[in-house]
């Protein structure tokens, strides 16, 4: 009955011969095999119990006719593990596929009958049903039984016919089937295959083991954390799981495409069992197999000793707050720090957020971490505001820890501020780590993560530092051997591998993609992880965008990633790795093809692997795929397969400033889809190169979820672009492309468009209602007489960031101007506006919005134009971060008008924004604003400020004022706090 190699007798059969032969490593392999069997086993008969269990409890009466053998097969199920009872093996399993689907044959009778289908149907289906349950009948008499019998009474004890399903029988909870990216998009796909009514049973059986394999899988994945793995053979595991992953996606996906279409050409259509996708199904199914036998497993030693030791606080962890208080202390009654002064500049905002929250209304006892890695300026930022006249004025009792207090508790340092009743107590605790002592939990706040400096504040710091040094000084610090860096990074890098779940070291891993240096765009970077399925998304309700930020955010809180830039407004701008955290990364790279990285392609570093999955030319011609790229017209088909048939993703970072347009770049994709290479490309990202000709045969990447042209000045887009039908971002901005082919209209997964807006982009009229309804990102969109406004763009309510510009001044545009007032209004979910009302020669006109008070998620707003309705100013949302206005010839004060956002960081106020001759900051007034810019205000004669308004003020700018503006004292006070720039109008 059950016969065959993959049979458990056939298994232990040939473990037997592999035992007499002495070959071990063949005997591990195999029990490891049957080891897996039994799990995989254990969760299929667990699924299909409990689909019974459902079908029993909601839809009894499916059961007529059947009640008895059903029952009879469910109660032999249930004597798993008991004597006489059945072993979880591939013989159960293959048992419990053919009940699973016998029930679903019993529910498609059901319903059958209740939408009144012909008694052929029926019957055929009843015919159906029985020869199952006898074929089931004869198949468990022969199951073998249980490896170890129980000792129990020959008669089945009640309880278990009666008894509630245990947690062996029941699904995993909906939390737990959200299992990590790699594993869930083809969960999907194999779901959605096994809904095609179509299906053959044998080939509905195979999938539905391959889910279970996948669900064995899952599990593991989710037992990541709690385990220590070797990384190294985690990182090569994981990689083999991504590449059977998305190429059986693929494959699935065009099966499912092809039953669709059959059933569109003819209501007739059998079962389908293709024998390519039973061959497909198979290979998936034994790929998956081997990765469950060869996953890694855990260490025998939980850490080496030539890991880095524990830079924690564990001797804290059970410190109380009487012990705290023990102490020894070192009290203080002057100003004066433990060493010399330190800099502030670098760190203005950090002492912003902390004193906020220190000086904070509230009498009761509070611990307040500061989180970072070692260098990070931790004591650094305490002493500064230890130091503060403030928090001295505030906490007259102040008191530093002595090395005694310090070595005491461990890897932390105190700075316990002791106040009267009436102001509270605090302490300042320095740490490493990520987690906050049980004990203290309930007296802390949220820890302030200390992120790396930017260039420019390391440099600041250092010179700071070295002031008063010496030229010999001067040369000992810069001299120092680099790798000290890496002991002080030791810690970190163990950190990613203790603390970092497994999609956040996959994310940080993907920084190395990008050359040395390099100022990662966030935007860029944000949409790469998400087109690659890289974050792991927890909530369905939750944008994919917004998970890659708040991972990227505590990337950078740990230390792990840098950030590079900052915008005005003091949000991240563009990040970089590490420099020492990028050379032990390569190290690992040679080891292991997580990210299948290309920079590293050359075959001595990844010894019989040649496939590429992440394609990246860094111009470096020793890298073997630089002559395929820039050359290479003579190279063969075979040796392209070879390479480049499974990439994921190519990027080019030929930014290098040319003359004539870029060719190489759309032969070599020519010749590699040609030969059914990239056909599994993901992100195209071209972003900086002039001019790549892209080929027609682009439509061919119907994988492909992102195409960056940024910056290339491309001046056409292939009209086969309507084929990418999986294409989530199209970004074009600073291109020569003018007009969007209508095809554009088509690419119903479109989240994010951005337009060039310098090149007057358009959209012509749309081809249908329902299209871009996907749509979050709207930006550079040129809006003329002949742009699809109502019953088009206004559909798109979804868009969370919009930017366009109109030349309003045209009257053919008034219907136009509505349209968009209209739509605006409507746009609930909208975070950014940009709206730029212009002339035919770019001079600002007329521009017409109505009250954003509806809008609480909208924080930035960019507005170029006459204010028909001057008003709005003072209704902007409390949300607002970054606000900008130019040519809106306001007449009121804007500083009064918006004094009150309790969020506003970055205000600029640009020509002609602002008529009036004078401008007053009140007490209190913009509590948040860190930058303030008033260019060419050329009315403005006088400014106040009173004491305590634009308190976070660390970046003031005028400029081209033809009056000159005298800078209010409350503000020259404030240097070097504050950066004062002022540029004259012949400057």
């Amino acid at each position: 009955m059950f016969q065959g190699i993959n049979s458990t007798l056939g298994m232990w059969n040939e473990a037997m011969a592999k035992f007499k032969e002495g070959r071990r490593e063949k005997l591990n392999e195999i029990f490891r095999k049957l080891a897996n069997s039994r799990v995989v086993a254990e969760l299929a008969v667990s699924r299909v119990m409990e689909k019974l269990n459902v079908v029993l409890i909601q839809e009894p009466g499916v059961l007529v006719g059947v009640e008895e053998d059903v029952h009879w097969i469910q109660n032999k199920l249930m004597r798993l593990g008991v004597i006489y009872g059945y072993d979880f093996t591939e013989e159960l399993m293959d048992v419990a596929y053919d009940f699973e689907d016998v029930i679903d044959d019993l529910l498609l009778r059901s319903a059958a009958k209740q939408r009144r289908v012909g008694n052929w149907e029926r019957c055929f289906l009843s015919i159906r049903i029985h020869k199952k349950l006898e074929m089931i009948k004869s198949k468990i008499p022969h199951l073998p039984p249980a490896a170890v019998a129980v000792l129990l009474s020959l008669e089945i004890p009640k309880y278990l016919e009666e008894m509630e399903w245990s947690p062996m029988f029941s699904l995993p909870s909906q939390n737990q089937l959200e299992i990590n990216t790699v594993v869930s998009p083809l969960k999907e796909k194999l779901s959605a295959l096994l809904d095609l009514k179509a299906l053959h049973p044998d080939t509905k059986k195979k999938t539905r083991r391959v889910l279970d394999e996948l669900e064995s899988l899952g599990s593991f994945l989710r037992g990541l954390e709690s385990i220590d793995l070797d990384d190294k053979a985690l990182m090569v595991w994981m990689e083999k799981l991504s590449d059977v992953s998305i190429s059986a996606m693929v494959v699935i996906e065009y099966f499912i495409n092809k039953n669709v279409q059959l059933r569109k050409r003819s209501w007739m259509v059998g079962k389908l069992k293709s024998q390519k996708l039973v061959e497909e199904i198979d290979q998936l199914s034994a790929k998956i197999q081997n990765l469950s036998i060869t996953r890694p497993r855990e260490n025998s030693q939980t850490r080496s000793e030539s890991e880095p030791e524990e830079f924690g606080v564990e001797d804290s962890q059970t410190l109380s707050e009487s012990e705290l208080e023990k102490s020894d202390f070192t009290s203080f009654k002057d100003d004066q720090p433990v060493t010399g002064e330190p800099d502030f500049a670098s760190f203005a905002d950090d002492v912003h957020a902390m004193m906020t929250r220190l000086l904070a209304a509230d009498q009761s006892f509070r611990v307040i971490p500061i989180m970072g890695m070692q260098g990070m300026g931790k004591t650094t930022l305490a002493k500064l505001i230890f130091n503060n006249k403030v928090v001295a004025h505030h906490f007259p009792s102040r008191a530093w820890p002595s090395t005694t207090a310090s070595s005491t508790i461990g890897d932390s340092h105190l700075l316990k501020v002791i106040a009267d009743t009436s102001n509270g107590s605090r302490i300042i605790w320095i740490t490493r780590k990520m987690s906050i002592p049980p004990n203290l939990k309930s007296m802390s706040t949220d820890p302030h993560p200390l992120r790396l400096r930017t260039d420019e504040e390391s440099w600041a710091t250092f010179t700071h530092a070295l002031k008063d040094a010496t030229i010999e000084e001067w040369s000992n610090a810069l001299d120092q051997p680099y790798h000290d860096q890496e002991k002080v990074w030791s810690s970190t890098l163990y950190r990613i591998y203790k603390d970092l779940s497994l999609h956040m070291r996959r994310c940080l891993f993907s920084l190395i993609i990008f050359p040395p240096d390099f100022d990662i765009p966030m935007r860029r970077l944000i949409t790469f992880w998400v087109a690659e399925h890289m974050v792991e998304i927890e909530d369905k309700n939750e944008a994919p965008e917004d998970v890659a930020e708040r991972c990227l955010n505590l990337l950078i809180a740990r230390g792990m990633v840098q950030v590079a830039n900052k915008k005005l407004n003091g949000n991240v701008k563009t990040v970089r790795l590490p420099h020492a955290l990028r050379q032990y990364w390569l190290s690992k790279a040679q080891e292991a093809t997580a990210l299948g990285n290309h920079i590293y392609t050359r075959s001595e570093l990844f010894p019989g692997n040649d496939m590429i999955r992440r394609l990246a030319d860094h111009l470096d011609k020793d890298d073997i795929t630089f002559d395929h790229i820039h050359g290479g017209h003579n190279t063969s088909s075979t040796s392209l397969t070879q390479h480049y048939r499974d990439v994921l993703s190519f990027r080019s970072f030929d930014n290098q400033e040319k003359l004539e347009p870029v060719q190489y770049i759309g032969k070599f994709l020519g010749r590699c889809i040609s030969s059914s290479c990239f056909l599994l490309l993901q992100v195209l990202d071209l972003e900086n190169v002039f001019r790549p000709k892209l080929p027609e045969a682009l439509g061919k990447l119907t994988q492909l979820r992102y195409l960056g042209m940024r910056s290339t000045f491309l001046e056409k887009l292939p009209s086969s672009i309507s084929k990418l039908q999986n294409l989530q971002t199209l970004d074009i901005k600073h291109t020569n492309i003018n007009n969007l082919p209508d095809s554009i209209w088509e690419l119903q997964q479109l989240r994010h468009l951005y337009l060039s807006e310098g090149y007057r982009s358009k959209l012509k009229p749309r081809p249908s209602i329902d299209c871009l309804t996907t749509l979050q990102t709207l930006c550079g969109l040129f809006v003329d007489e002949e742009t699809p406004i109502r019953d088009g763009l206004n559909r798109l309510l979804n868009l969370r960031k919009l930017g366009l510009a109109m030349p309003s001044q045209r009257k053919a545009m008034s219907s136009q101007v509505e349209g968009v007032t209209e739509w605006v209004q409507n746009l609930k979910h909208l975070r950014s506006l940009r709206v730029k009302s212009i002339s035919e020669d770019y001079e600002a006109w007329d521009l017409e919005l109505k009250p954003l008070t509806g809008h609480l998620n909208l924080s930035c707003i960019y507005l170029s134009g006459r204010l028909r309705n001057p008003s709005i100013v003072s209704q902007f949302p409390l949300s607002l971060i970054d606000l900008t206005l130019s040519g809106s010839e306001l007449t009121k004060d804007p500083m009064q008008l918006l004094d009150k956002l309790p969020n506003l960081r970055s205000l600029k106020l640009y020509a002609k924004s602002y008529l009036g001759k004078s401008m007053h900051c009140s007490k209190g007034g913009f509590p948040q604003l860190r930058v303030l810019k008033l260019w060419k205000l050329d009315q403005l004669e006088e400014w106040k400020v009173e004491k305590g308004a634009l308190q976070a003020l660390r970046d003031l700018e005028i400029r081209y004022s033809e009056r000159p503006l005298v800078v209010p004292k409350e503000l020259l006070d404030r240097s070097p706090l504050l950066k004062i720039d002022i540029v004259e109008p012949d400057q």
